[in-house]
């Protein structure tokens, strides 16, 4: 999906981009609203996400605008604000969806998931891997067709790591997504994060489904 990103917040602006690529998207950063609104005019998007306050153009005008002139993709709105009239007045300008910041990165991507269901409902829902499945719309995961009960951590990290079966994901990319991009976490954490889940999802007679890769971070492993 080709997705445009306005935010003024660089290290904020570079962590989304980072993981939005990641889910295998193409993004489209700008700095500013009027950057923002000038993209549009040359490319087409299926969802634009547009942080409420930004030099030139607010998120808010961008927004008005867009839906003017005919725009008919998603748009996100990212805001401090959290007061019901600003909301409101958001999605009356043409939003079809809100996040308050501070979020985490996967309460996003949830945001981003369901606007782009919307939009084309070809994305894959649920994910399998020999006896391991995993139901992104559901969020429930099973093995050997039952369900196994897992931590709302434990879940985010078999789906990021089912979403990116077959690749390497560095420790940071896996913290980020769990919990979020000012995480405060040692590494510890993640590897006793992971050792729970190996418990819930591991054949004792096998290699682990979760891989260590040494110095980078984990992958899911397939064979």
């Amino acid at each position: 999906m080709k997705i445009l990103l306005a935010e003024d917040d660089a290290r904020l602006r570079r962590n989304i981009v980072h993981i939005l690529k990641k889910e295998f998207h193409n993004v489209t950063e700008a700095e500013n609203g009027q950057e923002a609104l000038d993209y549009t005019l040359t490319e087409q998007y299926d969802l634009v996400i547009l942080d409420w306050m930004m030099p030139h153009l607010s998120g808010l005008q961008v927004c008005k605008q867009l839906r003017n002139t005919g725009f008919n993709g998603s748009i996100l709105m990212l805001t401090a604000r959290d007061d019901t009239e600003d909301i409101i007045k958001g999605l009356d300008s043409g939003a079809d969806d809100y996040i308050v910041k501070p979020f985490k990165i996967e309460e996003l991507l949830a945001r981003v998931r369901a606007l782009l269901r919307r939009k084309d409902k070809v994305i894959e829902q649920v994910i399998q891997i020999d006896q391991l499945q995993l139901n992104v719309d559901s969020r429930v995961f099973m093995y050997n067709n039952k369900v196994v009960d897992l931590t709302k951590n434990e879940f985010l990290l078999l789906e990021y790591l089912f979403i990116n079966k077959g690749r390497v994901l560095t420790r940071e990319q896996i913290c980020i997504y769990i919990w979020g991009y000012d995480y405060d976490v040692s590494n510890n954490s993640l590897d006793a994060l992971v050792k729970l889940v190996r418990k819930k999802i591991d054949d004792s007679q096998s290699k682990s489904r979760i891989q260590n890769v040494r110095g980078i971070g984990y992958k899911l492993r397939e064979d």
